[in-house]
């Protein structure tokens, strides 16, 4: 015997599910610091990224199921491939990538029999803070602009209540790495006990607007430990005169990688397992 559910249940049930699933996952914070966007999770895979680069000045990070937000991220690379190609680099821009992923989570939770445990964030580094992009989709297609910071998935309530105490426009990059990882290993769950983060457990990138064209790099190991130890207030990261062989490698610590390795081939996905990221 065929049942009825009203549509406003049918819905109602849905975001419970998906918002459950993205809970599980650990956080990821995003937040501005003085030279670009900075974004740092709690990861301790070295293939299974949280945070990936899109584009010249675009990145992409999500929280939830890795299978899932692994597909947007490919959607992503290929919607921006082939605009630039077809139009001009200017013309691919988080704005533009935002409202594609809108769509297509809004499809998927209203068509689909199981909406996407997912929740993700497109950001845009301009030449200026003022043009910075952040925007934060939710698993129903939702977008919201965001300002400074943003929070996704796990402990995200007293992270996002301490970022709005702590966080200020024009903090270096130690700082900023700083407070991010001190309120990531805040428990989640009430405990008193403070978890103390060491960069083996740590996926950190950042979009630096001093770079050229391609913005987006690493960062890892001694650099890392370094930026968050504040041995010496002054250091920061490497500019780009010292950074290395140039624009088209990315520094991991100490040691450089030629090409693009930071950027997934599309056409080339690893073997993984789709558990909560």
């Amino acid at each position: 015997m065929p049942f009825y559910v009203s549509p406003e249940q049918l819905m109602k049930d849905r975001a419970d599910f998906a918002r459950k699933g993205i809970a599980r996952g650990r956080s990821v914070v995003v937040l501005g610091y003085d030279h670009g966007i900075a974004f740092v999770a709690e990861n301790p895979s070295r293939a299974l990224h949280k945070v990936s680069e899109i584009y010249d000045r675009i990145a992409f990070a999500a929280v939830g199921k890795y299978n899932e937000f692994e597909n947007l991220r490919v959607a992503g690379v290929r919607y921006a491939d082939l605009r630039g190609y077809s139009y001009d680099r200017s013309d691919v821009t988080a704005r533009g990538l935002a409202n594609a992923y809108a769509q297509t989570l809004g499809t998927v939770f209203i068509q689909e029999s199981k909406p996407y445990e997912v929740e993700i964030v497109v950001a845009e580094v301009g030449t200026t803070a003022e043009e910075d992009q952040i925007y934060r989709l939710t698993y129903d297609g939702s977008v919201a602009d965001e300002h400074g910071y943003v929070v996704m998935g796990g402990a995200a309530e007293p992270i996002d209540q301490a970022l709005s105490e702590r966080w200020h426009p024009g903090m270096t990059l130690g700082d900023a790495l700083t407070l991010a990882v001190e309120l990531l290993g805040k428990d989640g769950n009430g405990g008193d006990a403070d978890r103390q983060l060491g960069p083996a457990q740590l996926e950190v990138a950042v979009l630096d607007r001093n770079r050229p064209r391609r913005t987006f790099r690493r960062i890892a190991g001694p650099l890392l430990e370094r930026l968050l130890s504040r041995d010496d207030p002054t250091s920061d990261v490497p500019t780009v005169d010292d950074a290395g062989p140039g624009p088209h490698d990315v520094l991991t610590g100490d040691t450089s990688v030629t090409g693009d390795s930071t950027r997934e081939a599309a056409t080339n996905p690893q073997t993984q397992r789709p558990e909560d990221a």
